[in-house]
């Protein structure tokens, strides 16, 4: 993946120098809240960076893309964004993101997010990208519809997060809607 410069922001592929960012992130109870995994501790950041380095294109049905979110003017990295492959025959791709909390508040997912989804539909040509966050991640949900996605499905304790029940909220959006709402 090329680098992709915004006003504020630098989307690229990770590098071993993102350790110390990634494991900032991901060591934080705050953002494993609603994450599959649990904080991590160094070690396990640098086994889940070591993967991400080599997460760098979709060039098949079940592929990753991992994408660093910095800032443009330090290169600090303050968000870890997916875009990855579900369905070759459906066109269908899912979007993921974590982001430091340190940085919220200030438009940058949005940002980084808008980005992605111009690289899914645009680049990639992908039909549908979809979207899935736990039904109490509100932030999340309300970064989906800022993007111009659309909630499609709100499961009940559709799913279990580290031995509890939860919802699930369901976003998506069409290659057609996005090019209603590209800038």
């Amino acid at each position: 993946m090329l680098p992709i410069v915004t006003e504020r922001l630098v989307l690229r592929t990770f590098a071993e120098s993102d350790l110390d960012d990634l494991h900032d992130i991901q060591r934080r109870p705050d953002v494993a809240r609603y994450l599959l995994w649990d904080t991590r501790t160094r070690d396990e950041s640098r086994t889940a960076l070591a993967k991400r380095i080599q997460q760098t294109d979709l060039k098949a049905e079940g592929d990753n893309l991992a994408i660093a979110v910095t800032l443009r003017q330090s290169g600090k990295l303050i968000g870890d964004f997916n875009l990855e492959w579900l369905s070759a025959d459906l066109g269908r791709a899912e979007i993921g993101f974590v982001m430091n909390p340190d940085y919220a508040g200030k438009g940058y997912a949005t940002e980084a997010a808008r980005e992605v989804l111009r690289l899914a539909f645009n680049t990639y040509a992908f039909h549908r990208v979809i979207g899935l966050c736990n039904g109490e991640n509100y932030p999340s949900q309300r970064l989906m519809e800022r993007l111009g996605m659309r909630r499609e499905a709100y499961f009940r304790q559709s799913e279990i997060l580290k031995g509890k029940r939860v919802d699930l909220a369901v976003y998506a959006m069409l290659a057609d809607e996005w090019l209603d709402v590209d800038v």
